[in-house]
């Protein structure tokens, strides 16, 4: 298999920073590293000795067991849930649900926490459970109703799914009907071009809707499709009986609110006096917990304290300490997590050994060191997730047909394109055309100064001629070229091709483009080329040849 590794900015600096290891203070805002082979050994061992103070494994193994009975896992999905109460360690990750899992970095996620725990397994010699944490307690539904596919006739189109009416309430609790299951596969049907694999991949994709209730659901059954044979065990944040497993977290982080609260904002002064810039709000007053506003639809509203009231931000909904420990002991299904509490809930259910991030999570995350030490807990070790570009083999002959590389495409790619028009002008059109214009402004000045001579008013008359016969000749250059490119038209589409697989709406692949596209023409041999790149433990971004 063809591979080769590119270098791809995080354009985070703290995330880079942590990851080089280039800022040796940033090593204390995270305490262990990725990279260091020790710390995987120190965190097990400090696993074992804090046991007590987590969840209960046996009975989040049933829940665990039958969330992924419901999304049709594989047996290996078992055998792993079958660890985890016995105590093993994992390895977790996660993201929110999109449509059809949302753009290929969602992929790549899940690809890290395997890759993650198949060499922490090797190193450590015990079983290290890969895991996906679901975000469907978040509400905002346009980041995960849509996705991105290459058509047919090479463009980019957009498909989505409009909120059900209702309140903003959160995407695991906002309910899809089957007809518009069935109008989004249609249109998904549509936009693809045709291929072997398509039937099947759109059958596939049906069936799993026939269950799904919501973007999570589908998107656990999508998850359970591609991974379940490689072990990834899944869990919906917002599942009614995972939320009843956290009731004695939520008490805690309501009980110490004031003091996590003092924690965060204290790593963020540690991070600003860094020079570093924050990647999450750290609002004075905030409770860092939503509740869901049964009074409006079940709304998922931010909690802010006050006096010791906790309120929305318009004091419409308001409860007291007393009143809010009791939502969290019989009704914790009302209550969810925003990032900063999110990292504490995640290790207090798990015997979490490292958590897999994207570069702008491990940003954030640097806030919670703090939190996790005011609980008497310890940040796990943070491991970057890998990164990829899928490279199709007729987009491949294309950048060797023209002699672009990868680094060219997502760096310089108009400037190559048009060096490349340019190199086809054998008639050197702009050249002549700029001689053409040079030489007419010389003969034109001194007919201008002796116009100017005989009535110095008509200088300002000769200086808007001079401009508008300039003007008509660089429209006739830029006429001229045009004409002249279309002669090139198809090697231009296979250049534009190029770009839009590679570095779709100016991004990386990853950020735009959904996996269904490679689905559909490769069936899933895209993935396991996937699962058989090379990983590291600090990132990294691969590029796969298909």
């Amino acid at each position: 298999m063809r591979e080769e590794s590119y270098s791809l900015p995080s354009a985070q600096p703290l995330t880079e920073a942590y990851i080089r290891r280039e800022d040796e203070r940033v090593a204390a805002l995270y305490g262990y590293h990725a990279g260091a082979e020790e710390d995987w050994e120190t965190r097990l061992k400090q696993l074992g000795q804090n046991s007590s103070k987590r969840a209960d494994a046996a009975q989040l193994a049933r829940v665990l067991r039958a969330y992924n009975e419901a999304a049709h896992a594989a047996p290996e999905v078992f055998d792993s849930i079958a660890a985890i109460a016995s105590g093993a360690p994992v390895v977790v990750g996660g993201q929110q649900a999109g449509l059809w899992t949302g753009p290929l970095l969602v992929i790549h996620k899940a690809v890290s926490i395997i890759g993650a725990a198949k060499s922490a397994s090797k190193q450590l010699g015990q079983t290290v459970v890969p895991v996906f944490w679901i975000a469907g307690e978040d509400h905002d539904w346009d980041e995960a109703n849509h996705a991105y596919v290459i058509t047919t006739e090479q463009e980019l189109r957009k498909l989505s799914a409009a909120r059900p009416d209702g309140g903003r309430t959160s995407v695991s609790r906002t309910r899809i009907e089957d007809d518009k299951w069935d109008q989004l596969l249609e249109e998904l049907e549509q936009a693809l071009p045709s291929s072997e694999f398509k039937p099947v991949m759109l059958e596939e994709l049906r069936q799993m809707s026939r269950r799904a209730r919501s973007l999570s659901d589908f998107f656990a059954s999508i998850l359970s499709h591609l991974f379940g044979k490689h072990g990834l065990v899944l869990l919906d944040a917002d599942d009614a009986e995972i939320r009843q497993l956290e009731a004695p977290m939520f008490k805690t982080i309501i009980e110490r609110n004031d003091e996590l609260e003092r924690s965060y904002q204290y790593s963020a002064g540690q991070i600003k006096e860094l020079g570093y810039a924050l990647q999450a709000d750290v609002t004075s007053g905030s409770a860092n917990l939503f509740i869901f506003n049964t009074a409006n639809g079940e709304e998922r509203t931010l909690l802010h304290k006050k006096d010791d009231v906790f309120q929305d931000r318009k004091g419409l909904l308001s409860l007291t300490k007393s009143e809010l420990l009791s939502v969290a002991e019989e009704q914790p299904t009302r209550l969810s997590n925003n990032v900063l509490t999110r990292p504490i809930m995640q290790d207090y259910l798990f015997p979490v050994l490292a958590t897999v991030l994207g570069p702008g999570e491990i940003a954030y995350w640097a806030l919670t060191g703090e939190a996790f030490r005011t609980l008497g807990m310890e940040m796990p070790i943070i491991v970057p997730r890998m990164s990829y570009s899928l490279i199709e083999g007729t987009v491949a002959k294309h950048m060797d047909k023209y002699e672009l590389s990868f680094g060219d495409v997502m760096t310089c790619f108009e400037e190559r394109k048009g060096q490349w028009l340019k190199q086809q002008d054998g008639l050197s059109i702009e050249e002549q055309f700029a001689e053409a214009r040079e030489s007419f402004e010389e003969q034109y000045k001194p007919l201008l100064a002796l116009a100017t001579s005989v009535q110095p008013s008509l200088a300002k008359l000769g200086d808007t001629n001079l401009q508008k016969i300039i003007e008509q000749i660089n429209y006739m250059s830029a006429k001229t070229v045009d004409a002249f490119n279309k002669q090139f038209e198809a090697s231009t589409r296979q250049l534009d091709r190029i770009h839009l697989s590679i570095k779709p709406l100016g991004k990386p692949q990853e950020r735009v483009l959904n996996m269904t596209a490679y689905w559909n023409r490769y069936s899933l041999s895209w993935l396991e080329k996937l699962l058989e790149a090379p990983y590291s433990r600090t990132g990294g971004h691969e590029i796969v040849y298909l």
